[in-house]
């Protein structure tokens, strides 16, 4: 069976998680194909929250393989913590989870690096790094002088590698920021003992995951961040370091384009963005912070207040096109409850000339001017709702019209956190 690839649409923190993991029954492995630790899924079972920032949703199903690729980057002390978290709380984390060998690493100075010497800002404006040397390690996977992958801590010039490393890099930030006293022979050890306890788990990823498709296994891509924060197809310079859109599926994976053969674009009903950058439908009013409080549009990774605002459909509409979307899954629709009415974005005024075209450059979407289309409210509690014929009028209505602007079906809605408040359309789909 082909693959299913689950992809946010806009700048991240669309409950992407929640979905993978109620998704996660229907397949035999979910597979994580870029970023880092500064990807925060949350996924609700009842009373319990589980909070992951590298381990795919999956892991929470024992029945299903989780597969972390090349194309993410590790952070083995975040890893390791993350694993004895999730079994200290009784979660099966064995053979079912696969680190690529081919996976970059992240070290001290990649930390280091981000905190020190790259640059937070750009004309005065938070880039939105959450300072966890995910940038800094994906620059050295591209300049490869400096690059160490997880199957590089099992090699016996492992100490060689890091020495050589450290001398360049203390250079570096000593030059830029006074001394630095990175310890080579304190990080191998480190690194050592991380790699003695990861070492069951580093296989080759690839190998196995283009065997299984060949064997008609079920695969889940599971997206991290959202299709804005593209490093090439995003609102660049305000991006993230990875390929965050479904195209980064293949590229980060291995797994051929022609094996996913259905894109879930998973949307909030409203948006919102973390750090800097335009963002042409952020509302800072009341109404702005309502959502926020009521949605806890709150960081999972590092707690930061997001910015609020309407559902902007010229950005979702370029990025559903972009990942080559065939379903939509609307995620937080209680959030919007109680409000008198709601907007769309539909176009924008750029230099007085009215475009549905989505920028390419910041500065322009920067100077783009919402037009909205506003919809009535339904201003009542739909979290208890588990039916689509159910939802109050006004409440179908403002799906139905997303669907409409995006030119997609919606598959899923959801009415609330845990795994039960979400309505599946099935072959209802609008």
């Amino acid at each position: 069976m082909p693959g299913t690839c689950v992809v946010g649409l806009q700048w991240g923190d669309e409950a992407k998680g929640k979905l993978v993991d109620l998704l996660t029954p229907g397949f035999d492995i979910v597979v994580r194909y870029q970023g880092g630790a500064n990807a925060g899924h949350t996924v609700v079972w009842g009373d319990e929250v589980y909070k992951l920032h590298l381990i795919p949703s999956g892991i929470l199903n024992p029945d299903v393989a989780n597969v972390v690729t090349a194309g993410v980057v590790v952070d083995p002390k975040m890893l390791l913590a993350e694993i004895d978290s999730l079994v200290g709380r009784g979660v099966k984390v064995g053979e079912n989870l696969m680190l690529s060998e081919r996976a970059h690493v992240v070290f001290p100075w990649h930390v280091e690096e981000d905190r020190r010497v790259n640059e937070s800002s750009i004309e005065g404006e938070n880039i939105g790094t959450t300072l966890r040397g995910i940038g800094p390690c994906y620059r050295d996977k591209v300049g490869r002088t400096h690059a160490i992958r997880l199957g590089d801590l099992l090699r016996d010039d492992l100490p060689d590698m890091v020495q050589q490393i450290v001398a360049a890099k203390n250079l570096v930030l000593s030059i830029r920021n006074g001394n630095s006293s990175l310890d080579a022979d304190a990080i191998v050890r480190d690194y050592r003992s991380y790699a003695e306890r990861l070492q069951p788990y580093i296989c080759d990823t690839t190998h196995y995951l283009l065997d299984a498709v060949e064997d008609g296994r079920r695969l889940l891509f599971e997206g991290a961040q959202g299709a804005l924060l593209d490093i090439d197809h995003g609102t660049f310079p305000f991006v993230t370091s990875s390929n965050s859109s479904a195209l980064g599926a293949s590229t980060g994976s291995g797994v051929p384009g022609k094996w996913i053969s259905q894109v879930i674009g998973v949307i909030k009903t409203y948006s919102t963005r973390v750090g800097g950058g335009p963002f042409p439908t952020e509302l800072k009013c009341e109404i702005g912070q309502h959502i926020r409080d009521t949605g806890n549009e709150y960081g999972t990774t590092t707690g930061r207040p997001r910015r609020c605002g309407w559902f902007d459909a010229v950005a979702v509409r370029y990025t559903s096109r972009l990942s080559g979307v065939t379903d939509l899954s609307a995620m937080m629709l209680d959030v919007l409850s109680h409000l008198r009415e709601i907007k769309i974005c539909i176009a924008y005024d750029l230099n007085g000339e009215q475009t549905n075209r989505f920028p390419c450059q910041s500065d322009h979407l920067r100077q783009a001017v919402p037009i909205y289309e506003t919809l009535p409210g339904w201003e009542t509690d739909i979290r208890g709702v588990r039916h689509w014929k159910d939802l109050p009028e006004n409440a179908r209505a403002y799906i139905e019209r997303i669907s409409e602007i995006l030119h997609t079906p919606v598959a899923f809605v959801s009415v609330g956190p845990d795994r039960e408040q979400t309505i599946d359309l099935g072959s209802n789909r609008l």
